[in-house]
């Protein structure tokens, strides 16, 4: 009999995390708990785990037409150390499709306005909790049935003109990078400028290491004839909100707006991983 599973800091076991016919459920993560609540306010057969860290587990499930696929949320918290932890017991615990819902600036607010979305195709890793995994040689990426899935949910709900794909960036320090404050900060400011020379879309702090947890933990080795979610493969995607950029925050009632889209975007797209079309 193999040891138990321990998560640590979830408190939650195996059995939670279980659902849709032994492929475990879709895991969308934002950053926050109370993006997270949200989340789960569209679940049906809604369950709340309570954590004295604020990481609250929520279970439930969405439908789409006829389509139903069991789901979870739970809040990650702010940066990639934070995320690692969730994420690695998450994997632990069975999970195995995993959608980052999460907030960015934009990096190119003349083409990807405040107020659009984002699906990140890869991430810069300007971090230093992946470097743990893999060198910076190994690049992070989403896999591509999460892009895809993803991309069909935000044109299915009518989102397509203002939803972007391509690469974001994650980094380790809001104030430190994006804002260019500190001793650092001409080298900071002269590095974004960079990121938005090179057409990355978006900054934010996360998505980077979500991305190389997944290839390290369940790298996608099968054919092209294979679709779908697999028990030995992590799928891994981010849809991003923009409510700000590097020069500026939007307002509150567009920022609301953006992040619900990208939480129906989410929604969707997790009933597509888990039945294709």
């Amino acid at each position: 009999m193999s040891a138990p599973v321990l998560a640590h800091h979830l408190a939650v076991g195996p059995e939670v995390i279980a659902g849709n016919g032994g492929l475990g459920r879709v895991f969308l993560l934002p950053g926050s708990p109370g993006r997270a609540e949200r989340i789960a306010g569209h679940f049906v057969d809604h369950v709340r785990h309570d954590n004295p860290r604020r990481h609250d587990v929520h279970v439930g499930a969405v439908q789409v037409g006829g389509a139903r696929v069991d789901v979870g949320t739970v809040a990650t918290g702010m940066g990639c150390p934070s995320l690692g932890i969730i994420v690695s017991e998450l994997l632990a615990l069975g999970a195995r499709c995993l959608l980052r819902v999460g907030t960015a600036g934009t990096l190119q607010p003349d083409q990807v306005p405040v107020g659009a979305l984002v699906i990140a195709t890869g991430a810069v890793r300007d971090e230093g909790t992946s470097d743990a995994l893999c060198p910076r040689d190994v690049p992070a990426v989403a896999h591509p049935d999460a892009v895809a899935a993803l991309s069909r949910a935000a044109t299915a709900l009518g989102l397509a003109e203002t939803t972007y794909r391509g690469l974001v960036h994650a980094k380790d320090t809001f104030y430190g990078r994006e804002v260019a404050s500190g001793p650092l900060a001409a080298q900071s400011a002269a590095y974004m400028a960079m990121l938005e020379a090179a057409g990355v879309l978006a900054t934010e702090m996360e998505s980077s290491h979500l991305f190389m947890l997944g290839q390290v933990h369940g790298a996608d080795r099968r054919p092209l004839s294979a679709r779908g979610p697999d028990p030995q493969v992590v799928i891994a995607g981010t849809v991003l909100a923009v409510i700000g950029s590097t020069r500026e925050w939007g307002d509150a009632a567009l920022a609301a707006r953006t992040e619900a889209q990208a939480i129906e975007v989410a929604l969707r797209a997790a009933v597509e991983l888990v039945h294709p079309g």
